[in-house]
C-alpha cells in the first residue's frame, strides 16, 4: 500500500488529513484510493478528536421529503444531505432522535402518511425498529429492536447510553414503560417504569446528569438519576409548556411568544420570539451559544389563509449584549413540518 502523503509517515498523513472540514471529506476521497479508505476510517476519526478537529452539526428531517435526513455545518453556514433512511415505514414521524458514540439515532415511531382516498392514516403507528447512521461509513444500518414499540415517547442520552420512556404502543395505548439502549453492545435493558401513564405524548431533556420526562399538558416533571436502577422521581415543576431547547446546560422554552430561561422553580424572559408565533411545528434546538429555530410550516391568518412549508433556519446568541435573531443558510432539501432535530459531534 502507498504511502497516504509521500514522505510522511501514515499515522502523521492522518493527522494532517484530520483537520480538513468533513463537508469537503468527498472531495478528498477523489485522490486515491488510499486516501478514500483514509476518510471512512476510524482511525481518521479518532485522529480527528486527538487534534481537536471534532465538528458539531445540527441533524433535521422534515416532513417534504419523505425520510430524508440533512446535517447543517454551522461554521461553514452550509447543509449536507444524507442517504434516505431505508425504513419500509412510509413517513417515518413520531420517532425518538438522538446522538451518542459518534453516530445518529432514529428509533421507533410510525407512519405519518394519510391514505388520500379515505383521509386515514397509512401504514403502523408505533415499531420497535432502531436505525444508525454512521457519518464514517456513511450508511444506515438496523440496530437492535426496543422491546417495546413506541411512538411519541421521551428519548435522551444519559451517560452515553440511549434512555426512553412513555409514549403509545401500536395498540395506540400510553406507557409507563422505560428502556436502556448500550450502543457499544446493542442490546437493550428494561429499567423502572415510570409513576404513572398520561394520555399525552412526553418529550426527555438532559439537566445536571439527570433525564427529566416532561408530559404535555402536565406541570409534573418525572426525573431519572444516574444510577437508573433507582427508578425516577416526580416533581411538581410547573415549567412552561412549549419547544425547548439546552444551551450550555441552561433550558430554555418559548412560550406564548418568548424564549425563557427555565430555571427548577422559575422561569426569566430572555427575548421576545413575536415573529414565530404564526410559525409551527417547528423545531428548536441549542448548539455552542445559540438557539436555532429551523423549518415548519407558516400558519394562516386572517388576511391569508394559505399554508405554506418553511425551510428557514432563524438563530439567537445567547451571551451577547444585544439578543437579535438573525437568519442563516435555509434547509436546501428538507422544509416543512421538523419531525426531528438533534446534534451531532463528527
Amino acid at each position: 500500500m502507498s504511502e497516504l502523503i509521500e514522505g510522511l509517515p501514515d499515522a502523521v498523513a492522518l493527522r494532517c488529513l484530520a483537520r480538513v472540514p468533513f463537508h469537503l471529506h468527498p472531495n478528498l476521497e477523489l485522490v486515491s484510493r488510499s486516501w478514500r479508505e483514509a476518510i471512512r476510517s476510524t482511525e481518521l476519526f479518532k485522529a480527528r478528536q486527538e487534534v481537536n478537529s471534532t465538528e458539531e452539526f445540527i441533524c433535521v428531517c422534515a416532513y417534504d421529503p419523505d425520510n430524508l435526513w440533512q446535517l447543517y455545518d454551522p461554521p461553514h453556514d452550509r447543509w449536507i444531505t444524507l442517504p434516505d433512511l431505508p425504513s419500509n415505514i412510509r413517513h417515518l414521524a413520531h420517532f425518538g432522535i438522538v446522538s451518542t458514540a459518534g453516530k445518529l439515532f432514529v428509533l421507533g415511531g410510525g407512519s405519518d402518511a394519510v391514505d388520500p382516498t379515505t383521509g386515514d392514516q397509512a401504514g403502523c403507528f408505533a415499531t420497535d425498529e432502531v436505525w444508525s447512521y454512521d457519518p464514517v461509513t456513511r450508511q444506515w444500518a438496523p440496530r437492535a429492536p426496543m422491546i417495546v414499540p413506541r411512538a411519541m415517547f421521551a428519548c435522551c442520552v444519559l451517560d452515553g447510553k440511549i434512555v426512553v420512556a412513555g409514549g403509545f404502543t401500536d395498540c395506540r395505548k400510553s406507557i409507563s414503560k422505560a428502556e436502556i439502549y448500550d450502543p457499544d453492545k446493542d442490546t437493550w435493558q428494561p429499567i423502572p417504569d415510570l409513576h404513572r401513564t398520561h394520555n399525552s405524548a412526553c418529550t426527555g431533556v438532559v439537566l445536571e446528569g439527570r433525564v427529566h420526562i416532561l408530559h404535555k399538558g402536565l406541570s409534573t416533571v418525572q426525573v431519572l438519576e444516574k444510577n437508573v436502577d433507582q427508578g425516577w422521581t416526580v416533581r411538581d415543576c410547573s415549567w412552561l409548556q412549549g419547544p425547548m431547547a439546552v444551551v450550555k446546560g441552561k433550558l430554555y422554552v418559548m412560550s406564548h411568544g418568548q424564549i425563557c430561561k427555565q430555571e427548577r422553580d422559575s422561569n426569566k424572559l430572555v427575548v421576545s420570539a413575536y415573529e414565530f408565533r404564526r410559525r409551527i411545528g417547528f423545531g428548536m434546538i441549542g448548539l455552542g451559544d445559540d438557539i436555532y429555530v429551523i423549518g415548519g410550516v407558516i400558519g394562516p391568518d386572517r388576511m391569508n389563509w394559505d399554508i405554506k412549508p418553511s425551510s428557514d433556519v432563524d438563530v439567537l446568541t445567547l451571551g451577547s449584549e444585544r439578543l437579535v435573531w438573525r437568519q442563516v443558510a435555509p434547509m436546501t432539501r428538507c422544509r416543512g413540518t421538523v419531525l426531528g432535530c438533534t446534534q451531532l459531534r463528527i
